[in-house]
């Protein structure tokens, strides 16, 4: 099983990023910052925020749907509100999007909030709400069940660093594995995390028994050229110790993000 977990940057490289889940075809796709707006006649949109413009892709999730035509699609809005086409206002829907390949049977799921509650009335201030998606999955190849949980890590305005936020993110986020995960099932976690590798939520999902893949295996960067600050530190990939893990990867080419992809491929 192929699990591919990005950042999309809200399908800033919408046309590069759809052009590599293409190719890659992994089983489970993880994608954190995608957008869907159905009132959109344009595929560029543009966020305002503090005097300040950025360009998103208008239905970023549609268009990695299409792309994975034989993927379940699933699309968990954190919050919805105000893009731009010129002057016209549009209201998007902005948050994770999971694709299990079909032949990989969903045994359990279950998305919620761990950090606020979904915002139907704009995007909010920082920091944001935030939600995780968790998948149980059967491979039949294998005769296996794993739990993939990918998540959004909220972002605070002074840096990376541990606050009473993020603490109570960490802990809803542990009781949502907890409630879709079986006994001996395999667990995978990952996502853009938004925390420095010294954080207390890896430390306690290390005490849970997980095995955090970039820092241990020597990766220093998960961010892309396309990101021009310090430190290079936000996604991350952990495993259980009974995931047979064939090969991890943080993709450096191509470019699709300002993060990096994180491959995972598990037995």
């Amino acid at each position: 099983m192929r699990i591919l977990s990005l950042n999309g940057w809200g399908g800033r490289l919408g046309e590069e990023l759809v052009a590599h889940v293409r190719n890659a075809d992994p089983d489970v796709l993880c994608l954190q910052e995608a957008t869907s707006t159905p009132g959109a006649t344009s595929p560029w949109l543009v966020y305002r925020d503090g005097g300040g413009e950025l360009l998103q892709r208008a239905n970023l999730f549609a268009e990695v749907a299409e792309a994975l035509p034989g993927h379940q699609a699933f699309f968990c809005p954190a919050a919805r509100g105000t893009l731009y086409d010129g002057d016209l206002m549009l209201q998007s829907e902005w948050g994770l999007a999971t694709f299990v390949r079909c032949s990989l049977p969903i045994i359990g799921q279950v998305q919620d909030f761990i950090h606020g509650a979904f915002s139907a009335d704009g995007f909010g201030d920082h920091p944001r709400s935030r939600n995780a998606h968790a998948v149980r999955l059967h491979d039949y190849a294998t005769d296996k069940t794993t739990v993939v949980v990918h998540l959004h890590g909220l972002r605070e305005l002074d840096g990376k660093g541990d606050t009473p936020a993020r603490n109570a993110q960490t802990k809803r986020l542990i009781e949502l594995i907890d409630r879709v995960r079986h006994n001996g099932d395999g667990l995978v976690v990952c996502g853009d995390f938004n925390v420095l590798p010294e954080s207390r939520m890896l430390a306690e999902l290390r005490d849970i028994g997980l095995t955090e893949l970039v820092t241990s295996r020597g990766f220093t960067d998960t961010r892309t050229s396309h990101y021009l600050k310090a430190p290079r530190f936000a996604d991350y990939m952990l495993v259980s110790g009974n995931v047979d893990v064939r090969s991890f990867e943080v993709v450096v080419q191509p470019e699709v993000s300002d993060h990096r992809a994180l491959l995972l491929e598990i037995g």
